[in-house]
């Protein structure tokens, strides 16, 4: 079985965001960059696969800017065999990002994507839904637990209720929540042996996919800043406060 991981480079989570003075978007330059944490928990699921005996090739890809080959090392780093990035200067929107995957499924005839549910920049969770709509394939998303047989996968879900647990037919999309594992942290014979490990470079162009953006951001403002609490007296002054002030009761 091979396995397609798409890895996100994101600011890292440990970061803090700053907004940009224009309000164009937030500050990127010489800042932080690293994986997404649910594509590392992906990376992570993958690697225990192959360990397991159940996948024999585990390959990472990247879309984005020439930086993004740093984040498909790490990917390597962790067990992943063979990168690919799909080099674009453009920002991204979930459905191109979709139909990039979807070209490279179609390339690469994996039997199974794992992806993080979201990623923490644009917390968009729509790229794993995306992908399995225009492919066609059945999906389980927000997975904590994932076990693969002779041509199913059963999958534990986190859902608002609880757990539900599923099982579909593989090819499938599977994308990942945050009690699924635990990422290792990658050995540095392995982020040496990582640096020999081939990345093949295409384009949007070479995919025959059109990322021109389809939204239009107007503006991005930082969050109004919590104001300091008050004490009240009585409890009837704090139900006036929650209902007249608040106006949540």
């Amino acid at each position: 079985m091979k396995l397609l991981i798409p890895v996100k480079r994101v600011i890292d989570y440990n970061v803090k965001v700053r907004v940009k003075s224009d309000g164009t978007g937030v500050e990127t330059s010489n800042v932080k960059m690293s994986m997404n944490p649910f594509d590392e928990i992906a990376v992570e699921e993958a690697v225990r696969l192959k360990e397991a005996g159940k996948v024999k090739e585990v390959i990472a890809v990247s879309l984005g800017v020439t930086q993004c080959q740093e984040t498909i090392r790490t990917a390597l780093a962790m067990g992943a065999d063979r990168g690919i990035h799909v080099a674009s200067d453009t920002e991204l929107e979930p459905l191109a990002v979709a139909k990039l995957l979807k070209a490279l499924v179609e390339r690469e005839s994996p039997e199974l994507v794992i992806l993080g549910k979201q990623a923490i920049d644009d917390d968009s969770n729509q790229t794993g839904q995306m992908l399995a709509a225009l492919l066609g394939w059945p999906q389980a998303t927000f997975a904590s637990e994932l076990e693969l047989s002779d041509g199913t996968a059963k999958v534990i879900r986190e859902i608002d209720g609880g757990l539900e647990t599923i099982d579909i037919n593989v090819p499938a999309i599977v994308t990942t929540d945050l009690r699924l594992n635990e990422p290792r942290y990658a050995s540095l014979p392995n982020i040496m042996k990582a640096k020999k490990k081939p990345i093949d470079e295409l384009t949007p162009d070479d995919l025959g996919v059109d990322v021109a953006p389809r939204l239009e951001t107007l503006k991005v403002e930082e969050p109004p800043k919590r104001e300091a609490g008050v004490m009240v007296e009585t409890v009837a002054e704090l139900v006036n406060k929650l209902k007249n002030e608040a106006r949540v009761i």
